[in-house]
């Protein structure tokens, strides 16, 4: 168990430091860009490019995602947060406690919610796809619209639990996706933002949003 004194001892050295790169705050944000878009124009045919072109655009932007997590910055890296069952069993357990964790990254609850959005999102993908080419019939678009909606749901819960937790923690954790930057000591923090590979990303995501929008990528809209 640690020793309060030597944790208070701790906690008076920490200071802001760089924790999330920019490829992630890029990814995270043109994400809830995507998502908005695509969920507000959903309905109406006469933005239907606009919103073939945001849920494509956020299928890439995953898939980037996921390979970042493999070769990316330490934080922004699968390795760190994902954990097995009996660690989120027990994150899980000492939230309902009141015990909380201060972890730099991702949270095991939080990974996991974050893997499971991008995996819907990729199945939202993949049937907005079926049914635009009419695959199955109207069971496709039934079943684009139920992930939709279950992914709605996860957005708002991980909304709810990143203020959530703010409060606990005593750290904006909105403001540090933002920023890049939470409270801890200087050897956690990582060494170079990436602005390159953020640079490339956004303009990666914005070329394809163009394509589709018009037309370029026909065998994706028609």
């Amino acid at each position: 168990m640690n020793n309060p004194v030597d944790k208070s001892k701790q906690q008076s050295k920490y200071q802001s430091i760089l924790v999330w790169d920019i490829p992630v705050r890029v990814f995270h944000w043109l994400l809830v860009l995507c998502f908005a878009g695509a969920w507000l124009t959903s309905e109406s045919e006469r933005l239907q490019m606009i919103h073939y072109a945001f849920g494509y655009t956020a299928c890439l932007l995953v898939i980037v995602r996921l390979v970042w997590g493999l070769i990316g910055t330490k934080y922004a890296r699968f390795s760190q947060f994902l954990k097995g069952p009996k660690a989120i069993a027990e994150h899980f357990k000492d939230m309902l406690l009141g015990r909380t964790h201060e972890e730099l990254g991702h949270n095991p609850a939080g990974g996991l919610v974050m893997i499971a959005l991008m995996l819907l999102m990729l199945l939202i993908g993949f049937t907005g796809y079926l049914t635009v080419k009419e695959t199955f019939g109207d069971v496709t678009s039934k079943l684009h619209e139920a992930v939709s909606n279950i992914a709605l749901g996860l957005v708002i819960l991980h909304v709810a639990a990143a203020l959530f937790m703010s409060v606990v923690q005593k750290q904006n954790l909105v403001r540090s996706m933002i920023t890049g930057r939470k409270l801890g000591l200087p050897d956690q923090s990582i060494r170079y933002p990436q602005y390159v590979i953020g640079i490339l990303l956004l303009a990666a995501a914005f070329y394809v949003f163009i394509l589709i929008l018009n037309g370029a990528l026909p065998n994706l809209t028609q």
